[in-house]
């Protein structure tokens, strides 16, 4: 597949047809925003990043706006079969559930993305096809986001924004498409932008003090968001003078992942300057708490966003300097730790269910396991913590959970109490 050739959309479909087919055909106990946020998150795009993996023939080979156009066509694809209210049963509907969801990109983009809209016909007056509209309107929506820079604030404020796009697509589907309602959502994705410059003026004077890197942050939102000249002034004052938590002025309809979306912006623009201050973190319970969302959700996103930081740290090294990382990592491991303790019984139940596992992890405790028995083992662990329900929704680092890392995360006394 080449996403910089005419015709990629299709050999997406046709590529991704059994993953897709599976995501429509999803057991109907879990709400389809805890399952998007679970495909998406990992990726980077709530972040405008694009290092998430790539299941692809010669994806390594892709440009970087190649990769994040796929990234996206994904997510909405995605969107679209999650909250598909009805099972697909035969080829034939997921093929209709396939062609409504491309007419639905490909209308979406034209009713509530005016300056991205591409005309149901070409230059000679042939109907382009739903297929053809889409794709053609996603290879103009991913222009515009811009090249990798080698910053990660860059990317995050440029590219970010492409997370709204599937917030508001996921709502807009369920509508009728007329001239109203496509106001109401052009309304509803400039409304969004801004709150997402009072989120980072809350979160950068939390401390007092607005750090040059979270200035810069600002800017190059605003550079970004496509906002008039009113707001842009109304954006630097809101900046310039800081605004508290309560007068942040969110819709209280807001979804659970947007709320996830919003608090994870905060978080990482507390990060900006790579020194979180005790009272940036009173800050992120305050804005928590505004948002209706516990502590718990709290330490999930925070778990969630060091997550994604430790898994491709090789990709996101300009983030954080060497210590950084290493404090990072301990506090994702505490966090880890603590979740794992509260669910020891489970696990230890699952280890005691599991006999190879239970007998190479207590031979891992006295002695060195060979290659193969330290791969299946560490699989077996990580699959072991997905049967906690924390994890059912935030995706575990695999790469970064080696062994000896995983057995600092299990309990220290989960295996005396298996005997």
């Amino acid at each position: 597949m080449r996403p910089d050739e005419k015709g990629w959309l299709q050999e997406y479909l046709d590529f991704k047809k059994d993953a897709l087919k599976d995501l429509s055909q999803k057991k109907r106990g879990s709400h389809p925003e805890h399952s998007l946020y679970r495909i998406i998150q990992p990726t980077g795009l709530m972040y405008g990043q694009n290092v998430g993996h790539l299941d692809y023939p010669n994806a390594e080979n892709w440009s970087e706006k190649d990769k994040m156009k796929i990234l996206l066509a994904e997510s909405l694809i995605s969107s679209s079969l999650l909250f598909y209210d009805k099972p697909v049963k035969t080829p034939e509907e997921l093929s209709q559930v396939f062609l409504k969801t491309i007419e639905n990109i490909g209308n979406f983009y034209n009713n509530i993305f005016p300056e991205l809209a591409i005309p149901g016909k070409s230059l000679f007056g042939k109907k382009r096809s739903p297929l053809e509209l889409a794709e053609k309107i996603l290879d103009k929506r991913v222009e515009r986001t811009i090249e990798f820079q080698g910053n990660f604030w860059t990317y995050f404020f440029h590219n970010s924004l492409l997370f709204l796009d599937v917030f508001i697509f996921g709502q807009w589907i369920h509508t009728n498409a007329d001239r109203i309602v496509a106001d109401f959502f052009r309304y509803e994705r400039d409304e969004l932008r801004f709150s997402i410059v009072k989120v980072i003026a809350a979160a950068a004077h939390s401390d007092n003090t607005v750090d040059f890197e979270e200035r810069k942050m600002l800017e190059l939102f605003i550079q970004s968001s496509d906002l008039n000249t009113e707001r842009r002034k109304e954006a630097l004052t809101v900046f310039d003078k800081g605004i508290e938590v309560e007068e942040i002025n969110l819709p209280s309809e807001n979804s659970w992942i947007l709320k996830k979306f919003f608090l994870e912006i905060a978080i990482l623009t507390t990060w900006a300057d790579k020194k979180v201050e005790q009272a940036e973190h009173y800050f992120m319970k305050r804005f928590c708490s505004y948002l209706g969302l516990s502590e718990d959700d709290l330490d999930n996103s925070l778990i969630a966003i060091e997550g994604f930081v430790l898994e491709h740290w090789e990709q996101l090294d300009y983030l954080q300097d060497k210590q950084d990382y290493n404090q990072v990592s301990e506090d994702f491991i505490g966090r880890i730790s603590k979740i794992a303790e509260k669910n020891k019984t489970r696990l230890a139940k699952e280890i005691q269910e599991r006999e190879v596992v239970s007998a190479l992890l207590r031979k891992a405790r006295t002695e060195e396991l060979s290659a193969e028995e330290n791969e299946r083992i560490r699989h077996e662990l990580i699959d072991i913590l997905k049967t906690i329900p924390t994890f059912v929704i935030i995706s575990l680092p695999q790469r970064f959970l080696t062994l000896p890392v995983l057995m600092k995360i299990l309990p220290k006394n989960l295996f005396t109490e298996e005997r």
